[in-house]
């Protein structure tokens, strides 16, 4: 992928911050060290400082756009490129918003990433790619002539709480999790396209865009007519139905 957009990603801010604070409010104690992986735009920063005012936070992504961004809006906090398997930053706390996804086999690298926090590993992932927003995407991907550029669409599929459970419970960690399916109502134009186009739908996107603009346009068309009638619009908007997984393991 090229890199993300995060003007595109920030469209939705109200709709995409909301799981993070939610998170935020079930870590425990007061951390003075806060490392914050796949920060992007740097726009949930200040949920962290609301909460812990005192805190000294790291931002870490590993696209030099969203780095860019995140510099220029918040410079009084530290931003770091990197990537985020193979970042070393250590801090009382450790969380991660909706990034982790990306991560190719992020489960198994769940207890290490969790021994990098003195006191608390925290994050949360979409655990909707078995939506009408995603298969559509894989659906309409594998259709001639756009399956010739982008290959099949990839399942990035986060696990169920359970399974989150028992790959961070280990003796000397007590773990919380659970999973919230948010209804977000969406307002303007092809919303769902929108907001799939920022994340999930991007990698295709840049690869369809970097082949011919005009295939990217046909795509949008086709996937955008199957979005508008899996995700129909209501007189009050758009219901966009999101699953989101939680997981806090801290240290006894």
């Amino acid at each position: 992928m090229a890199d993300w957009n995060p003007g595109a990603y920030l469209q939705y801010t109200d709709e995409r911050s909301r799981p993070f604070t939610e998170l935020v409010a079930r870590v425990p104690g007061t951390p003075s060290t806060v490392v914050d992986l796949g920060c992007g735009p740097g726009h949930l920063t200040a949920v962290l400082r609301a909460r812990w005012p005192e805190a000294h936070v790291t931002g870490v992504d590993a696209s030099p756009a969203m780095i860019e961004k995140a510099r220029a809006a918040d410079p009084d906090t530290e931003y770091v490129l990197a990537d985020l398997s193979t970042d070393e930053h250590t801090a009382d706390l450790v969380i991660s918003n909706a990034a982790l996804q990306w991560v190719p086999g992020h489960r198994e690298l769940l207890p290490a990433l969790a021994d990098r926090a003195t006191q608390t590993f925290a994050f949360q992932v979409p655990g909707n790619q078995d939506a009408p927003s995603h298969t559509l995407l894989r659906k309409v991907a594998a259709r001639a002539p756009y399956a010739d550029v982008v290959g099949p669409v990839e399942r990035r599929a986060a696990a169920d709480p359970a399974e989150y459970l028992d790959l961070l419970a280990r003796p000397g960690w007590t773990v919380d999790v659970w999973e919230t399916t948010y209804t977000h109502l969406l307002h303007g134009p092809d919303p769902v396209l929108r907001w799939i186009s920022a994340t999930g739908a991007q990698p295709t996107l840049q690869a369809l865009e970097a082949e011919d603009p005009g295939l990217r346009a046909r795509f949008e068309q086709e996937f955008g007519a199957a979005l508008r009638a899996a995700y129909p619009q209501r007189a009050h908007g758009t219901p966009l139905a999101f699953r989101r997984v939680f997981a806090v393991a801290t240290r006894a």
